[in-house]
């Protein structure tokens, strides 16, 4: 059965490396202190709230690389209610440690992302979006690759995932290139048949620009409530039976609280939002040493 970890590149292990060589460059006095003797901890997970587990993959190396072993007690992706037990890690107690604030910073964070990206788009859903949600490019230097698996986990569209996957074309393209005809021209030139073309329009009168000169996806940009479904019915009119094929994505400043007004699912085809990725809150994890019998 394929699993999100089958997506991982191979530099994604000395990823996981350099995160443990950040956390510990030099000596481990607190390893010292507690020694080689083994031990077992129980994971839990926390917090007030449901919450998504994800980013298993990336436990599992850590503790892989300290010789430690993870028995995980629910499968990624699945919901659970705090506090639950959800893994039980066994290995020597210095390399416990060693793992323990870099697995906990990281599950929290990747977790907290699949949570909020669940919940949005269980909501848009609720209000009869059948269009695809997304992510966004706005995502830590250095944690993309995670904080995009957490949006996958989380069931939603992580979109490109950087500047060489698709080509899009906001407002300092169009104005370098002194137009969204100019600019959508230059692109089509290098980017060739391979690469989708997403353009950010501000009005109407942009967006028809831009589906005449070829774009792929029209990015409605800060465009809401009756004015987003106007632009876009205009539009679907507009171009029918020209023979141009085009997307409509909104996005700009979404969030739960105006979800329903940007998800018309009759007009629109993808709504992205960075609110299920930027100062998303992290679900709470503690690893719990456990004292062994007499």
């Amino acid at each position: 059965m394929p699993h999100y970890s089958h997506l991982l590149p191979p530099s994604w292990k000395s990823q996981v490396a350099a995160w443990l060589h950040e956390d510990t460059p030099s000596f481990d006095y607190g390893g010292f202190v507690v020694g080689e003797a083994p031990r077992e901890a129980f994971l839990l997970g926390k917090g007030s709230k449901r919450a998504v587990l994800a980013g298993t993959p990336f436990v599992d190396e850590i503790f892989h690389l300290l010789d430690c072993t993870v028995e995980w007690h629910i499968a990624e992706s699945e919901e659970f209610e705090p506090i639950r037990h959800v893994a039980t890690i066994r290995g020597k107690a210095r390399y416990l440690l060693l793992g323990e604030r870099v697995a906990l910073n990281l599950l929290a964070r990747c977790s907290g992302i699949a949570t909020a990206s669940k919940r949005i788009k269980d909501l848009a859903e609720s209000y009869g979006f059948r269009g695809i949600i997304a992510g966004t490019r706005k995502t830590t230097p250095g944690f993309r690759l995670v904080e995009k698996y957490g949006m996958l986990v989380g069931g939603i569209d992580p979109h490109r995932f950087d500047l060489s996957s698709m080509i899009m074309l906001k407002d300092n393209h169009i104005w370098s290139a002194g137009s969204i005809t100019a600019a959508i021209a230059r692109a089509r030139e290098v980017g060739g048949f391979s690469l989708l073309l997403d353009v950010e329009v501000r009005n109407e009168d942009e967006a028809n620009e831009a589906i005449a000169a070829g774009a792929d996806v029209v990015m409605l940009d800060n465009i809401d409530g009756d004015q987003l479904a106007s632009v876009a019915r205009n539009l679907r009119d507009r171009w029918k039976g020209e023979g141009k094929k085009f997307l409509l994505e909104t996005s700009g400043g979404i969030t739960e609280g105006n979800l329903r007004e940007r998800a018309i699912s009759a007009e629109i085809d993808i709504l992205s939002t960075s609110s299920v990725h930027q100062s998303v809150p992290h679900i709470d994890f503690s690893l719990k040493i456990q004292i062994p019998p007499n």
